[in-house]
């Protein structure tokens, strides 16, 4: 049975996202960046296809937390004969990447059990393994093609019975050590990486290094505002965000997991460790919204490298660095979390067709603009570009926000963004005071609105539609009002949510994104209730007066967070577990969203 996902830390330098669960394990870490291929892949099979874990054996964990406004995870653990506290962290870095583990034995005496098993390119290659002399001590290196992994501190032996790892070196995957400690006694291991042709670096000062992480982190939170009942939830959403964001190239991934299924046992198995432009932009309108304009400035400029020359062709989504190679491929060697196959690295979504990318892209550089970022002539060059490549799409039917894998449709929701998409480049002009062909986009918009209400609103359903023609909904006309489409309290839109929650809300109180059994997304099985989806449920009720549903539903969404204030894409409420890639870009920003929604509602609408 695979680790449940409220079990997992994450960890973070703004490079990589290594995932640690309760029990000590480090069972997802890819390296050096985010989409790299991972080091330690037991999340998507057992511990033989590469983890890294820390324990006290006969012990039970009492408490585990951040460090207030960190990504530095202590975990307190409690044996027959003492107390230790193990601190994990990722210390900032430039050039590579460098994972700590402290231990301090905090009373009596421990027993510190490690089990390391290095598999390298998602456990497909078994490292050569030597002991070297560096620094002054003793250390072990690790080689698979153009990477290395130093370990150093109190090394680590083999366990398959046959000679410790030999100065020339030898096939090694697994290392163990146990080590006995007492009250105030203190060990430090560290796992770096490396380019394989250079030599190992130097590892981190344990206390320097944890000082210096504290205080990256402490810099960067200084500046949060929040306020409300669930501060301390959208502090942490707005940390989950800033940890999902590349610190040199600010692109922003959508989860540091690959293949975390949205059923478990199906094949609803996606690699989110990428930029999509649509998670990217709702990031802006967050981080703006709280004041942390630096983080959306460094995203528009990430913007621009990655559509470069090619604005006639924009991609949803890119690599880190503005990759556009994201090409999708299965890892049939990995059982996947739970028996989920297939196991996909990649992402074949990356050529689709979605109509709502460059409204969501034109709404938060507006919002942008609107909190004080100056354009420059390249920024809205490339704005005008965007649009100049909506009007060359506006006929074109796409694959919709869900990244449908069935047939194209025009959907409701991602001709409304067209729309949003016009309208914010007529206000930049009118209000901003921009350039650009203001009566041509002025004509689109309207031609656009007229469209939507004649094509994408049944008046026998008195509903919006999913699709034009259809009659099917789903949860993304929930976004109608919020880029301003349509009032939160227009009729239609009211009667748009009566039917959501008819059609696609199940007996726990929570919608679904759309109805599965209707066939639409070409895909087998089904998935469990969008966490993302329910918390716009919860800014619809906040802004139309149902604030007993609002508070109702945003207590039971958040309830679903573990205890580090984590959450995934979704959540089985049968199983009581959280579900699909973890933790959630998407998931923290509805949450940020929904929290400012009933705040600015609670005097009334």
């Amino acid at each position: 049975m695979s680790t449940h996902l409220e079990d997992y830390a994450l960890l973070s330098d703004l490079r990589t996202g290594p995932l640690v669960s309760r029990n000590g394990s480090i069972d997802w870490l890819c390296l050096p960046r985010h989409d790299s291929a991972a080091f330690f892949t037991a999340l998507l099979g057992d511990e033989d296809d590469g983890r890294w874990l820390l324990h006290v054996p006969d012990g039970e964990v009492l408490e585990r937390r951040y460090l207030p406004d960190t990504f530095v995870l202590e975990t307190t653990w409690r044996s027959p004969t003492g107390v230790a506290r193990v601190t994990d962290f990722l210390p900032p870095s430039s050039d590579h990447a460098d994972l700590v583990r402290h231990v301090e034995c905090i009373e009596g005496t421990v027993t510190v059990e490690h089990d390391l098993r290095i598999r390298f390119d998602y456990a497909r290659a078994t490292p050569w393994t030597r002991r070297i002399e560096h620094l002054g001590a003793e250390a072990l290196v690790s080689i698979a093609g153009p990477d290395g992994l130093l370990v150093s501190g109190p090394l680590l032996s083999r366990t398959d019975g046959e000679a410790d790892a030999v100065p020339g070196g030898e096939r090694c995957s697994r290392l163990e050590g146990t080590f006995e400690l007492a009250a105030g006694e203190t060990q430090d291991w560290h796992l770096s990486w490396f380019r394989s042709h250079e030599d190992p670096p130097e590892p981190a000062e344990p206390q320097r290094a944890l000082d210096e992480a504290v205080a990256f982190w402490a810099d960067w939170s200084k500046d949060i505002a929040v306020e409300g009942e669930h501060a301390d939830l959208v502090r942490r959403s707005l940390l989950v965000l800033r940890a999902l964001t590349h610190s040199q190239t600010g692109g922003i991934v959508a989860a540091p997991t690959a293949s975390l299924p949205e059923e478990l046992g199906g094949e609803r198995n996606w690699d989110y460790r990428y930029t999509w432009l649509r998670d990217a932009a709702f990031a802006i309108e967050a981080v703006v919204d709280h004041g942390l304009t630096h983080g959306a400035r460094q995203w528009r400029d990430w913007l621009l490298r990655a559509i470069g020359g090619d604005i006639d062709d924009v991609r949803i989504m890119y690599g880190l660095a503005g990759e556009r190679d994201l090409r999708e491929t299965e890892l049939d060697h990995l059982a996947g979390y739970e028996g989920s196959r297939p196991v996909r690295v990649g992402n074949g979504a990356a050529s689709q067709f979605q109509a709502d990318v460059v409204g969501e892209v034109m709404v938060a550089l507006s919002q942008l603009r609107a909190a004080g970022e100056e354009e420059d002539a390249y920024s809205w060059a490339m704005q005008k570009g965007l649009l100049d490549y909506a009007e060359a799409n506006l006929d074109r039917q796409d694959h919709g926000i869900w990244e449908m894998r069935g047939d194209l449709h025009w959907f409701t929701h991602g001709r409304a963004m067209l729309w949003a998409g016009f309208d914010c480049g007529v206000r930049a002009i009118e209000e901003d005071g921009l350039d650009g062909p203001v009566e041509r986009w002025r004509e689109l918009r309207e031609r656009l609105r007229d469209e939507i209400d004649d094509r994408g609103f049944d008046a026998e359903l008195d509903s919006f539609t999913q699709v034009y023609g259809g009659d099917e909904v789903d949860a993304s006309l929930l976004q109608l009002p919020h880029f301003g489409f349509c009032a939160y309290d227009d009729p239609r839109m009211l009667g748009t949510v009566a039917r959501i929650e008819r059609d696609l809300m199940d007996e726990h109180g929570l919608i679904l994104r759309y109805r599965t059994e209707a066939g639409m997304d070409g895909l087998k099985g089904d998935e469990h209730p969008f966490l993302l989806c329910n918390f716009w449920l919860v800014e619809q009720y906040a802004h139309t007066g149902r604030r007993d549903d609002a508070e109702r539903l945003m207590a039971q969404l958040v309830g679903y967070a573990n205890d580090l204030g984590l959450m995934s894409e979704e959540y089985d409420p049968d199983a009581k577990r959280l579900i699909g890639n973890f933790p959630q870009a998407f998931s923290h920003l509805a949450l940020i969203r929904a929290a400012d929604a009933l705040r600015a509602t609670a005097g009334g609408d």
